[in-house]
């Protein structure tokens, strides 16, 4: 995996009332960039991506915008923004730690030579396989909101 030195990357909503920054190692142009299949997902268009070994921290300019929904297994919070209705990623606060993923659609400028998204589905995963999974694949939060 082609790797650079430590780049950061930030997004938030549309309102910017949320707001979070991503840093990786990682190139862009090998990001893994998963399209959800659940109904939240599709519904939301959402194109979603995390780095184990990198970061990510949010932001709230006010936290009465912030709105965690909670579906399915209810493993993760996602995360909208109550003002513009955007979704921004979904974050897990484990027995490990917090970690996150990132609606690439709420960044802040495009990055060129990104993966198209690839479709994934999690339906038949049990509820410790997706904490597994989940800490595992999704990027430690240094700051949460």
């Amino acid at each position: 995996m082609a790797t650079v030195m430590s780049e950061t990357y930030e997004g938030g909503c549309h309102c910017r009332a949320l707001r979070w920054r991503f840093r990786t190692d990682v190139d862009p142009a090998h990001w893994v960039i998963r399209s959800c299949q659940c109904s939240f997902c599709r519904t939301h268009g959402a194109r979603c991506t995390s780095d184990p070994s990198g970061t990510v921290e949010f932001f709230a300019s006010d936290r009465r915008a912030l709105s965690r929904y909670r579906f399915g297994l209810k493993t993760a919070d996602f995360l909208i923004c109550k003002k513009c209705g955007v979704y921004i990623g979904a974050i897990l606060d484990g027995p490990d730690g917090c970690f996150a993923t990132l609606n690439l659609n709420s960044m802040k400028t495009l990055v060129e030579g990104l993966r198209d998204a690839a479709p994934a589905s999690y339906d038949s995963e049990e509820k410790d396989d997706r904490l597994e999974r989940r800490q595992a694949k999704w990027t430690p939060v240094t700051t949460a909101i």
